[in-house]
C-alpha cells in the first residue's frame, strides 16, 4: 500500500503534552508538512508548549473546542488528515466529573469523523490509551483482546475507539487508532505521577504513592511516544490498531525512589495515601504489530527520567504557575490523608 501524501494536518489537542511533542517533532522532521493545532487551552493545555516552533511559517494555532461543528468543518475542509489528541485525560479527574470526560472524549471524536467523513481526509489517526484494556493480570494485551475499560476516563477513550471503528466500516473513512502506555518528559502537566512526584521532591514535599505502591506502568518517553504516532500515520493499515507501549515496567515506589534519587531528596518524602477507586494495578502491551514497521522505543526508563527532570529544574517557572490555587485545591480533594505540610510555600 502506497504511503498517503500528507501535507497538511489538522492535530487536535496540539498545545497539550503529547500533542506539542508531535507539532514540535514533525515541524523540525519533515520540511514539506503544514500544521494547523486546535486546542480549547483547558488547564493542561497552553500556548507556551509551543514556543519553541510558534513562528513557524508552517504552523497556524487556532483556539476552539473539537465539540464545536462550526469551528470544526471548516478547519478540515483545508487539510488532509486529522491526528486527535483531544481529550480529558486524567482518571482521578474523571471519577469526579465523567460527564466532561464524555463530552470532550466521545462527543468531540464525532464531531471530528464527521467532519472528516465529509472533506473525504486520507487519514483519521485517534490517539487513544492502553487504559481501555483494564487491568492486565498476566501476559500483555495484544490489539485483537477485547476492550475492558474500568474508570470513566478510560471507559470514554473506549467508546470514542467503537465511533472511529465504526466510522471506518460504515463509511470507509481510512482511520488509524493508537494505543500508547504511560507517557512522560517535558511539558507535561503536574498532576501525573512522574511529573508531580518531581515537582514535589524538588519543593521537598511529600510524593503521594496509592495503596502500598505496588501498581505496575509502562512507561514510554514522549518522544518514543509522538514518533510512533507518525509512523501509524503515514504506514499504518486504515482500520488498525497499534499498542504503542515502551517495554518498561515500573512500580508507583519504584518511580517515587527513582525521583527522590534524582533530585538527591531522602526516602522519608514518600506518602502511602487512600488507594484510587477501581485501581488498575497492571497494563502491559504486545507492540510486535508496530515494531514489524520499523519502530522501536530508543530512551530508556533510567535515561528518561533524567531528561525529564532536567527539564523541570531548568523549568521552574513553567510549573510553579501551573501549580496555582485552583491546581493544590483539587490535589487536596484527590490525595486524601497528605500531611499537612504537603502544600508548598
Amino acid at each position: 500500500m502506497a504511503e498517503p501524501r500528507l501535507r497538511h494536518l489538522l492535530v487536535t489537542g496540539g498545545a497539550g503534552f503529547i500533542g506539542s511533542a508531535f507539532v514540535r517533532q514533525r515541524l523540525a522532521q519533515d520540511a514539506e508538512i503544514n500544521i494547523t493545532v486546535l486546542d480549547k487551552l483547558t488547564y493542561a493545555g497552553s500556548e507556551e508548549n509551543l514556543a519553541e516552533v510558534a513562528r513557524d511559517p508552517r504552523l497556524r494555532f487556532i483556539r476552539g473546542d473539537i465539540c464545536d461543528p462550526a469551528t470544526v468543518e471548516p478547519l478540515t475542509r483545508e487539510v488532509d488528515a486529522i491526528v486527535n489528541f483531544a481529550a480529558e485525560s486524567h482518571v482521578d479527574r474523571s471519577l469526579l466529573d465523567a460527564g466532561a470526560f464524555v463530552q470532550t472524549d466521545v462527543y468531540g471524536t464525532y464531531v471530528l469523523l464527521e467532519a472528516a467523513r465529509h472533506s473525504r481526509h486520507q487519514r483519521f489517526l485517534q490517539v487513544s490509551t492502553d487504559e481501555v484494556y483494564g487491568h492486565v493480570k498476566d501476559g500483555r494485551r495484544r490489539e485483537e483482546d477485547p476492550l475492558d475499560p474500568r474508570s470513566p476516563y478510560s471507559s470514554t477513550k473506549a467508546g470514542a475507539e467503537m465511533l472511529v471503528r465504526a466510522y471506518h466500516i460504515s463509511h470507509g473513512l481510512p482511520t488509524l487508532i493508537t494505543r500508547g502506555s504511560n507517557t512522560y518528559g517535558p511539558y507535561q502537566f503536574p498532576e501525573k505521577i512522574i511529573p508531580l512526584f518531581i515537582t514535589n521532591a524538588l519543593q521537598q514535599v511529600p510524593l503521594p504513592i496509592y495503596g502500598d505502591g505496588s501498581a505496575v506502568r509502562d512507561y514510554l518517553y514522549v518522544d518514543d511516544h509522538v514518533n510512533a504516532i507518525a509512523r501509524v500515520l503515514w504506514k499504518g493499515q486504515p482500520g488498525t490498531a497499534y499498542n504503542v507501549g515502551g517495554g518498561t515496567e515500573v512500580s508507583g515506589v519504584k518511580v517515587a525512589d527513582s525521583v527522590l534519587q534524582a533530585c538527591g531528596r531522602p526516602g522519608s518524602l514518600k506518602h502511602f495515601v487512600k488507594d484510587r477507586p477501581g485501581h488498575d494495578y497492571r497494563y502491559a502491551l504486545d507492540i510486535r504489530r508496530i515494531r514489524s514497521m520499523g519502530w522501536e522505543p530508543r530512551v530508556n526508563f533510567q535515561d528518561g527520567m533524567r531528561l525529564t527532570v532536567d527539564w523541570y529544574r531548568q523549568n521552574d517557572a513553567w510549573w510553579r504557575k501551573r501549580k496555582s490555587a485552583d491546581f493544590w485545591n483539587y490535589y487536596q480533594q484527590n490525595y486524601r490523608g497528605l500531611p499537612a505540610n504537603a502544600i508548598p510555600d
